[in-house]
């Protein structure tokens, strides 16, 4: 096995096929003992410039015929998987994922490389109907799409891997050429992703990979002239920015959020109670659709709370490396501090703590909240922790607009065995995704995944996000 981007745990920068050394270098922490489990190397802004034109000289010098790709990510995708016990490993220690979402991260990167490779072979364009036109039976006309060029991702520490094949496997799938800045929390992950590519073939400097802290490698990266396009997982703050300075050149942004879910009266509740604790609480409730707000019909309260609690006292929280543990720490104790300060302000602001509310050091405990108001941050700001605040309602239409009521809108899932209610909500909810009799972080990553209002511009998804990665070119042809 070839981990030349990792040395002892040393995440190097990746310029045109070599392993560099940075300006600076900064430590890289185990989640949840703290240990420093290597170091990774930041960026100057000269080495920023020289992976863009590294992946700009393969663009235009190195093309790689669709097969090819095809070959390339799918012999990467074989690889994730013989390399799974490493990568899990990895995304364990510097991430904080136990080891059921480690794998989980792992088997999803695999698919993505792997559906990325299918979609390359039917990136196809369409026939235009030139010849219905009167005086235009002669013409033909139809499309076809062409790579931006070099593709910038910029992604989140929440899916340290995952996250990574979804900004570059559509990318190299689509013809571009990719610089990657993973998040200067989890930088290894990426690393080992960047070398797989390697070992599969992929050319240098197709994929360059730069490490830094966000605000300075970020606005180098956006200040680069020779990207054609930028795919970017963060805050929504972030995202604002980096799309209010890139100009005409195109974005994709995926936000933040306040999701929901509603939980109606006919539901099957056991069903939906063990599914919405998964849903807020794996992976420390740090996934931009995890429960943060979850709204119960009051007819179902008495009966579905308990249920809920019940399932959210059995997780076991602690030392990702426990196959036992489910909820692993949230990135960073000043993150758990954080969390618990907000929640400590909801209970002096009247809220109860039904469950939990306690930490130890990044380690936050499940913690449902009841008694909230739309007003508490718990409510109208994004958490990004293992919190969770039921609210009861009576009316379905006033609960429509509740869900609505945030600037957000990622996804929403609803609980409910009345067909003509679940497809009102869906066509009624001011999101992107709506789930049927699943909550709101119901991903598979194949689907389209897009929000709307601030959680975000344009679509991921292999097929998808291929589409926003290539030009349509309109070609018409004289046939007399």
């Amino acid at each position: 096995m070839t981990t030349a981007g990792l040395s002892q745990q040393h995440a190097r920068l990746l310029i045109g096929g070599n392993w560099e050394a940075g300006a600076t270098s900064f430590p890289i922490h185990d989640k949840f003992s703290g240990a420093q489990i290597g170091r990774g190397e930041a960026a100057s802004r000269e080495q920023v410039d020289a992976a863009v034109a590294s992946a700009r000289r393969s663009f235009d010098e190195n093309k790689l015929e669709a097969y090819e790709r095809f070959r390339i990510l799918t012999h990467a995708a074989a690889l994730i998987l013989e390399r799974r016990e490493l990568l899990a490993n990895t995304i364990m220690a510097e991430a904080g994922f136990p080891a059921i979402d480690a794998n989980n991260e792992v088997t999803r990167a695999a698919e993505v490389f792997t559906v990325s490779a299918e979609e390359g072979k039917r990136l196809v364009g369409e026939m235009v109907p030139i010849e219905t036109v009167e005086g235009h039976a002669h013409r033909m006309a139809f499309t076809i799409r062409v790579p931006r060029g070099v593709v910038c991702g910029i992604t989140s520490f929440n899916s340290p891997l995952n996250m990574v094949a979804h900004k570059v496997a559509p990318a190299l799938a689509a013809g571009n050429t990719v610089v990657v800045k993973p998040p200067q929390a989890t930088p290894l992950s990426g690393a080992l992703l960047a070398q797989i590519l390697l070992d599969a073939g992929l050319p240098p400097g197709h994929m360059n990979l730069v490490n830094g802290p966000g605000a300075e490698i970020g606005g180098w990266l956006v200040a680069n002239q020779d990207f054609a396009f930028y795919t970017f997982t963060g805050s929504t703050p972030v995202g604002k920015k980096i799309r209010d300075s890139v100009g005409l050149r195109p974005v994709a942004l995926e936000l933040g959020s306040i999701a929901a879910t509603v939980v109606c009266d006919d539901a099957d509740l056991d069903r939906a109670a063990k599914r919405c604790v998964q849903s807020g609480f794996r992976r420390a409730g740090q996934a931009c659709t995890s429960i943060q707000r979850l709204f119960v019909q009051r007819g179902a309260l008495d009966a579905f709370v308990p249920k809920l609690v019940e399932a959210a006292r059995a997780l076991k929280v602690g030392d990702p490396h426990d196959p036992a543990t489910v909820i692993g720490p949230m990135i960073s104790e000043k993150e758990a501090e954080r969390a618990l300060a907000w929640v400590d302000e909801a209970r002096r602001q009247g809220a109860t703590v039904v469950l939990g509310g306690t930490r130890q050091k990044a380690l936050v405990q499940p913690t449902i909240l009841s008694g909230v108001r739309a007003d508490m941050r718990v409510m109208c700001e994004e958490i990004f922790a293992p919190v969770l605040s039921i609210v009861p309602f009576d009316d379905f239409d006033g609960v429509i607009a509740q869900v609505n009521s945030t600037p957000f809108g990622l996804a929403a899932g609803i609980f409910t065995r009345d067909i003509m209610r679940a497809l009102s909500a869906a066509r009624r909810l001011h999101v992107g995704v709506v789930h049927i009799n699943e909550p709101s972080s119901s991903r598979v990553d194949l689907m389209p995944f897009s929000g709307v209002k601030n959680s975000g511009l344009g679509t991921e998804g292999p097929r998808y996000a291929m589409r926003e990665m290539t030009e349509e070119r309109l070609i018409t042809a004289s046939l007399s």
